[in-house]
C-alpha cells in the first residue's frame, strides 16, 4: 500500500491527508519517530502542568503518550475530518480531558495567549513543500498564528527534518519577532540508525522558539544550537551559522548511514569537535579491509595515533593507514588523531569520550552489546609539547612542537598548519634536556595540565638542538650526494662553496657548516619568519661561514646568473616547499623547475658540482615532466627515492661521461664516511652514507 506521497506538493493537500487516513485505518503513523526517541526533548522543553496545543495531530500516539504520564491538559487540531473522529473515538473513555477538534491551523479560534507549548510533529514540514508564493503566504499564516496563540515565555517545539528552506523559513520568522531560537537535535535509536532502510536520511530535530515580550527599539537576536540530547547548547552569531551548523549534522549523519549500508566508500575522513568551543578535537579516517575475513571479533576497532606520531607514513598517508588495517586485521579500523591545544587526561579517558561516537561508524553486521577495541602503540597517547605557536605572512599558522619517539627520546618539529600532516624541520633534542623534561613532567603530572602546554618542557634554547642528528630521511640522502663529488676524502679540507635554498629549522645548511670545516654556505630563505624559528628554536646560527638571504630563491639565482662575474657553487640543493596546495606538486614550486630557471641553476654550478633537489610530486604526468626537463639540462641524473615518503631526491651533473657504477658510488660515499667518522667529531653512529645510495638509480 503506498501510504507517503509520490510528490511533496502532496503534504500540503487537505484530500492527500483525508485519503492518507481512510487508507491506513486506525493504526497510528508517527512521523519523525516515536514518544521513546522524542521524549527526552519533550520533558526538556514542557511542563507537566502546561498547556498544549498540538497542531496537525494526524493519528500519532504521541498526544496520549504524553497524557499518560501526566501531561494531560492537551488541545489537538488537525485538518482532517476521518482522523478527527478516529482520534475522538480512541481516547473518548480512556483520556476524557484531552480533546480533538477539527481546525485549520492557519485561522485558530483560540483566543491570544491560550497555551504555553505549540507542539508541532512535522506539521511545517508537510505544510512547506516548496518556497513558491502561495506556499509561503500559507506558512506566513500560519506562523504568525503559532505566535499569537502563546503566551509570552511560551514554546513552540516543532518537530522537523530541517531542511534548509524549513530552517531558513522558521528561523528567519521567529528571529524577526525577537524571540529566542534553539535547534536541539534529536537523539535517534540505535535501532533506527542501524536500519537497512532508514525512514529518513536526514536526522531529526526540534526547533525551539521561545516568545520573548517585545521590546523597543530592534530585537535582540539569539541563536543557539543543541547538538545532543544532555549536552549545553552553544551560542552562534547569526542565522547563517546556525544553519551551517546544522547542515554539518545532517551530512554527519548521512555519512553514519553510507559507511553502515556500504564498505569501501575510499578515503573518508572527518573531524570531531569540542561542543563547548567548536574547535577540532579530534581528527578520524576511516579504513576499510574488504579482503579480512569476517569473524565473530575482528569487525571494529578504534587505534589511537600517540601525539606527535600523526606525521608518520603508517598514520598520516593514506597507503600507510590501509597497511595499518590490513596488519591490525579487521573489517574497518578507525584511526584517531589527537589535536594540538586540546586536553587529553589520558588513553581511558579518551576512550569513554569517544565510545558512543564511534560506534556510529561502526560497519553492517557487527554483533549487538560487543566491546570495540581501542588500540594504541605501547599503550599511551604519546607527549606533544607546543613551544612556540605564530603566524608568518608567508607561511601562514605554524608552530614548533617537542614530542616524545618511539625511544623516548625528544624532538623538535616545525609545523604549517596549512599541511599539519608534514614535518617540515625536525631536529632531536640532547638527552640531558629530554631527561630534565621527564623528570619535570612527573613532578607536575597531578597538576592535569594539558598535553600540550609549554610548562610541560622548558622553553629549550636552540643550544639544546644536537647538531650532529639529521632526523629527515631525504637530509641524509641529500648529504650522501655529496659523495658524487670527486676525491670526497679530501672534501673537508678542500674549500666547498654550496647554495642552500629553502632554510626551514636550518638543519641541513647547519650540517654541512659543522661537518665540513672549509665550506661556505649561502643559504636563500623567503620567509624572514623562518629565519627567527631556525635560530630560536632549532640552534642555527650564522657565521663567516654561512650566511642567510632573505628573498626569494628565483630572484636570487636570477640575480647571481646575470652577473657579470657569476659565483660558482660545487653544490646546489633545493629544499623549498609550494605555498600552493592546489598543485600536483608540493617540493618544489614549478617555476624552480623550469627550463629557462634551470638554465641559470647550471651557469652557477661548477663543472663538477652536483645540484641535489628534493622533489615531492604525486602527480605522475608532472613528475615524468619534471625528470624530462632535468636531463634535458643535466645529462647525468640519479633518482633516490625515500622509502616510506613521497620524497625523491635527484641528484644531477653536468658530464654524464663522470656517471658512476653502484659499487662506485657507494664506495666513494663509504670513503667520505671515513673521513667523517674521525675521532674528535661528532658523528651518528646510525648514519651510513653508503645505506642511502644503495637504491639510486641512474635516469
Amino acid at each position: 500500500m503506498n501510504l507517503l506521497p509520490k510528490s511533496s506538493k502532496e503534504f500540503g493537500s487537505v484530500d492527500y491527508w483525508e485519503k492518507f487516513f481512510q487508507q491506513r485505518g486506525k493504526k497510528a503513523f508517527e512521523w519523525y519517530g516515536t514518544y521513546l526517541e522524542l521524549c527526552g526533548v519533550l520533558h526538556k522543553y514542557i511542563k507537566p502542568r502546561e498547556k498544549v496545543l498540538v497542531i496537525g495531530c494526524g493519528n500519532s500516539e504521541l498526544s496520549e503518550q504524553l497524557y499518560d504520564v501526566g501531561y494531560q491538559d492537551i488541545v489537538n487540531i488537525d485538518i482532517s475530518e476521518v482522523v478527527i473522529k478516529q482520534m475522538k473515538e480512541r481516547n473518548a473513555s480512556r483520556r476524557p480531558q484531552m480533546s480533538f477538534l477539527k481546525m485549520d491551523m492557519t485561522q485558530m479560534e483560540f483566543a491570544d495567549a491560550s497555551f504555553q507549548v505549540v507542539l508541532d510533529k512535522g506539521t511545517l514540514d508537510a505544510v512547506l513543500t516548496d518556497e513558491e508564493e502561495k506556499t509561503l503566504q500559507q506558512v506566513d499564516r500560519m506562523l504568525a498564528e503559532v505566535g499569537r496563540v502563546l503566551q509570552v515565555g511560551g514554546r513552540y517545539l516543532c518537530i522537523s527534518l530541517a531542511q534548509a528552506h524549513v530552517l531558513k523559513k522558521a528561523v528567519g520568522h521567529f528571529s524577526r519577532e525577537g524571540w529566542m531560537v534553539r535547534v536541539h537535535q534529536v537523539a535517534s535509536s540505535q535501532d533506527q540508525v542501524l536500519e537497512a532502510e532508514p525512514r529518513f536520511s536526514l536526522p531529526v530535530f526540534a526547533f525551539i522558539m521561545t516568545k520573548f515580550r517585545p521590546g523597543p527599539g530592534s530585537a535582540l537576536q539569539i541563536f543557539e544550537l543543541c547538538a545532543q540530547e544532555q549536552g549545553k547548547p552553544v551560542r552562534l552569531e547569526s542565522a547563517e551559522r546556525l544553519a551551517e551548523a546544522v547542515r554539518e549534522r545532517q551530512q554527519y549523519a548521512w555519512l553514519c548511514g553510507q559507511l553502515y549500508r556500504k564498505a569501501g566508500l575510499g578515503s573518508v575522513s572527518l573531524d570531531l569537535c569540542d561542543g563547548d568551543t567548536g574547535e577540532p578535537r579530534y581528527t578520524l579516517h576511516v579504513v576499510d579491509s574488504p579482503a579480512v575475513k569476517p569473524s565473530r571479533d575482528n569487525h571494529f576497532a578504534i587505534f589511537i595515533i600517540p601525539q606527535g606520531r600523526e606525521t608518520e607514513w603508517l598514520f598520516g598517508m593514506e597507503e600507510g593507514r590501509k597497511q595499518l588495517a590490513a596488519s591490525a586485521g579487521f573489517r574497518r579500523l578507525i584511526t584517531v588523531a589527537l589535536h594540538r591545544g586540546q586536553q587529553y587526561e589520558g588513553m581511558d579517558s579518551i576512550q569513554a569520550e569517544l565510545s558512543a561516537r564511534v560506534l556510529e561508524l561502526a560497519p553492517a553486521g557487527m554483533p549487538t552489546q560487543q566491546q570495540v577495541p581501542f588500540l594504541s602503540v605501547g599503550g599511551d597517547i604519546g607527549v606533544r609539547t607546543v613551544q612556540h605557536q605564530a603566524c608568518s605572512p608567508l607561511s601562514g599558522n605554524y608552530v614548533v612542537e617537542d614530542v616524545q619517539g618511539d625511544d623516548k627520546r625528544y624532538f623538535r618539529r616545525l609545523i604549517f598548519l596549512s599541511n599539519r600532516n608534514v614535518v617540515q624541520s625536525e631536529a632531536r633534542l640532547l638527552k640531558d634536556v629530554s631527561h630534565r623534561a621527564q623528570k619535570k613532567r612527573k613532578k607536575d603530572r597531578k597538576k592535569q595540565r594539558p598535553a600540550d602546554t609549554p610548562e610541560d618542557l622548558p622553553a629549550a634554547p636552540g643550544q639544546s638542538i644536537d647538531k650532529s642528528y639529521l632526523c629527515c630521511e631525504h637530509h641524509k640522502a641529500m648529504i650522501a650526494g655529496l659523495a658524487l663529488l670527486r676525491s670526497p676524502e679530501l672534501l673537508l679540507e678542500t674549500p666547498l662553496a654550496l647554495l642552500v635554498v629553502g632554510l626551514g629549522g636550518g638543519s641541513l645548511p647547519l650540517f654541512v657548516h659543522d661537518h665540513f670545516p672549509k665550506s661556505c654556505i649561502d643559504a636563500v630563505e623567503i620567509d624572514p619568519s623562518m629565519l627567527e624559528v631556525a635560530t630560536q628554536w632549532f640552534g642555527f646560527s650564522q657565521s663567516d661561514r654561512m650566511k642567510v638571504h632573505i628573498a626569494d630563491g628565483l630572484d636570487y639565482i636570477t640575480g647571481l646568473a646575470g652577473r657579470e662575474v657569476r659565483p660558482h657553487y660545487s653544490v646546489i640543493m633545493f629544499d623549498v616547499d609550494s605555498k600552493d596546495p592546489t598543485l600536483g606538486m608540493s617540493c618544489p614550486p614549478p617555476a624552480f623547475v623550469d627550463q629557462p630557471f634551470l638554465q641559470k641553476v647550471k651557469s652557477i654550478l661548477t663543472p663538477e658540482g652536483v645540484f641535489i633537489l628534493n622533489l615531492v610530486c604525486r602527480d605522475l604526468g608532472l613528475k615524468d615532466s619534471v625528470l624530462t626537463g632535468l636531463k634535458a639540462v643535466f645529462p647525468l641524473l640519479y633518482v633516490r627515492r625515500i622509502e616510506g615518503e613521497v620524497n625523491e631526491i635527484l641528484f644531477c651533473q653536468l658530464h654524464p661521461e663522470q656517471k658512476l657504477s653502484t659499487p662506485e658510488l657507494l664506495e666513494m660515499a663509504q670513503a667520505l664516511e671515513q673521513t667523517l667518522r674521525k675521532p674528535g667529531r661528532g658523528w651518528d653512529d646510525t648514519y651510513i652514507l653508503s645505506e642511502m645510495l644503495k637504491t639510486v638509480k641512474i635516469m
